[in-house]
């Protein structure tokens, strides 16, 4: 699966991309908010591995797909897509962009790419994303795509030894087109 935007490529991450993937996801800013830290380039490389065989189609899986500026195909972040179990219901996204992307705008032109594939074009009936509260720029990016906070849930969630609050944005289906632009 290969999604184009206007300055972004989603495609498969590729074993050459283990430097980038680790240097942004190790990053402490980046971290910090994030369940998985690989803690060498090695398990970087190991990773993108594991990536070659994930599926849309595969139930109770994370899809992970390498998000690149199309002017030169540089790694600049991943987002990630979780399909649970059932065919049609709710789907998990999460998304991570190197620091030095950040505040650009290219998290929102990747998300909408993927609201468009999982609303649209896979007939999905909601989208859901957890979010350390914390992480107020993913928090409001979040707000700014039309999702909904459903609920807060405090220091439900063990992250990196620290006990931290969970929140949690929605959004159906038939609520996206007024938000697509």
């Amino acid at each position: 699966m290969q999604i184009d935007t206007a300055r972004l490529r989603l495609d498969a991450l590729r074993p050459q991309d283990a430097q980038a993937l680790f240097d942004y996801r190790a990053n402490p800013q980046v971290a910090r908010y994030q369940g998985w830290r690989p803690a060498s380039i090695a398990e970087a490389g190991d990773f993108i591995a594991c990536q070659a065989d994930a599926s849309l189609a595969r139930p109770d899986s994370w899809f992970q797909r390498a998000i690149r500026l199309r002017e030169d195909g540089r790694l600049i972040g991943d987002a990630g897509i979780h399909m649970p179990g059932d065919a049609d219901g709710s789907v998990e996204v999460g998304i991570s962009i190197a620091p030095v992307c950040q505040g650009r705008g290219y998290a929102g032109e990747a998300l909408r790419a993927l609201f468009d594939l999982l609303f649209v074009t896979l007939g999905r009936h909601r989208i859901h994303a957890s979010v350390d509260p914390r992480n107020v720029a993913s928090m409001a990016l979040l707000r700014s795509l039309g999702m909904r906070q459903e609920a807060h849930f405090r220091e439900s969630l063990r992250l990196h030894g620290v006990w931290v609050d969970d929140v949690v944005f929605a959004m159906l289906a038939r609520e996206w087109p007024s938000h697509r632009a």
